[in-house]
């Protein structure tokens, strides 16, 4: 099994930043990608941003040139620096990962969630 354990989070006001981190541990044979996904009350869950393990990146739109993701591969983590924050960032953070816990089997993880609040 892999766990995610995530760290950040928090209350801001608009226009502020915060970073969120997740580091992903236990059986890991190879780490493909991790990502960032948010899901506010009532709305469906939906992508921020990801990275691949070549160090490839995919970000909403909503969030373009203000959220940047990277990662530490040494350490199996993944960074998000949010920056501009805006009320409509408000939601639950999740982190997902694309694990493989042996040569040929992957499977995704999700950690617990950060609750992330902007107020304006």
């Amino acid at each position: 099994q892999v766990q995610l354990l995530e760290s950040g989070g928090g209350s801001v006001q608009a226009g502020g930043s915060l970073s969120l981190s997740c580091a992903a541990s236990g059986t890991i044979f190879r780490l493909v990608a991790m990502g960032w996904y948010r899901q506010a009350p009532g709305k469906q869950r939906e992508l921020v941003a990801s990275i691949n393990a070549g160090g490839g990146t995919d970000y909403a739109d909503s969030v373009k040139g203000r959220f940047s993701i990277s990662r530490d591969n040494a350490k199996n983590t993944v960074l998000l620096q949010m920056n501009s924050l805006k009320p409509e960032d408000t939601a639950a953070y999740l982190c997902n990962a694309y694990v493989y816990t042996a040569q040929n089997h992957w499977d995704q993880f999700w950690g617990q969630g950060t609750q992330v609040t902007v107020s304006s």
